[in-house]
């Protein structure tokens, strides 16, 4: 089992946009720091059509996998992704639920549309086993 994760955020304004510039300009940056984390398992590189038939075209995703909770935590709060973060508001609309975590076989790689899924349980029953946050977490079951 790895853990899987997704996170959206609604665009306050078109991604070639000025506004946006320094957002787009370190993606590929914190992506890399990403890839080359301690724990680090596998990427979603999707491109905008596909994203567009789960979520409207406002809507950016990052989803990954990664070997444990505390790894993606490393990554989140610990690296430079974090001072990227820090921007957020200027970037991106208010979403009451942006990001969910759940186990997943190692076997073959999320889809968006499982990922959307586990984002709407989350939003619509709370945290559990199958969809939770860093702040409500749940331990690997084959661990």
């Amino acid at each position: 089992m790895v853990l899987a994760q997704l996170n959206i955020a609604k665009l306050r304004y078109p991604l070639d946009s000025p506004q946006l510039a320094e957002f787009v300009a370190n993606l590929d940056r914190i992506n890399a720091l990403a890839e080359s984390s301690p724990g680090f398992v596998w990427r979603f590189e999707g491109d905008a059509p596909l994203e567009a038939e789960v979520f409207d075209d406002q809507t950016i995703v990052n989803m990954s996998t990664w070997r444990d909770v505390k790894s993606l935590h490393q990554f989140v709060y610990r690296t430079d992704h974090t001072n990227i973060m820090r921007k957020r508001d200027e970037w991106f609309s208010k979403i009451e639920v942006y990001s969910v975590m759940w186990w997943h076989t190692a076997e073959y790689p999320p889809t968006l549309e499982q990922a959307k899924q586990k984002l709407e349980q989350l939003g619509s029953q709370g945290p559990s086993e199958s969809a939770f946050t860093f702040r409500h977490q749940w331990p690997n079951p084959h661990s």
